[in-house]
């Protein structure tokens, strides 16, 4: 029987990676993760960021890679699936680049035949921008103006505005307790199972 994928969806700093931790943490065995950070480590150093290109169109030399990328990741995350395991899955889907390439759903696409619970992960770009300041990593951080960085704003806008089967909020919400609501879904199997819809108006 297969494991549940979870696909936590947001920006940067948004606290997909506290989530998937936590949801490992309170069921050891029965979870494990992938995402950005796995797939850029197993990126050729030429290709990155890979799958973690920003929005913006600023790479288009690494945009025809972009699919494939993906592509591998989705199959060893359904592989993973397939052996029985629940998979959190941290990222950030857009299709920002300088020319449309389907990614969000293709993404849906390739994890068809795998029970998928779409979680859109939010957070108030005020605390984004405290996190990536106090951040190690070379995050883009707060501006003397006090503005929100364009490539903070960016990434807001584009990883949002589809349907989710949840959504949750780590603005002044713990890791532990966005975990257990996402629990509470997979308990009740309310995954859509086809993936998030396009862009809406």
């Amino acid at each position: 029987m297969s494991g549940w994928v979870v696909v936590l969806n947001g920006a940067p700093r948004s606290g997909k990676s506290s989530i998937a931790d936590a949801l490992m943490s309170g069921r050891p065995g029965e979870w494990a993760t992938h995402g950005v950070d796995a797939s850029m480590a197993r990126t050729p150093e030429a290709l990155l960021p890979g799958v973690g290109l920003r929005p913006g169109g600023e790479r288009p030399d690494l945009e025809p890679h972009l699919v494939e990328l993906f592509r591998s990741l989705c199959a060893e995350v359904a592989r993973l699936a397939r052996t029985g395991r629940n998979v959190a899955v941290d990222i950030g889907l857009h299709d920002d680049y300088s020319q449309p390439l389907g990614i969000p759903e293709h993404v849906a696409g390739w994890l068809t035949g795998v029970p998928v619970l779409w979680v859109g992960v939010r957070c108030d770009l005020d605390e984004i921008m405290r996190r990536r300041d106090d951040a190690e990593g070379g995050y883009v951080g707060s501006r003397a103006d006090g503005a929100v960085p364009a490539p903070v704003a960016r990434w807001e806008h584009a990883v949002h505005g589809r349907a989710y089967d949840v959504e949750v909020d780590t603005t002044s919400t713990s890791a532990h307790d966005c975990a257990m609501t996402i629990l509470a879904h997979l308990e009740r199997g309310l995954g859509g199972g086809e993936g998030p819809e396009g862009p809406q108006d």
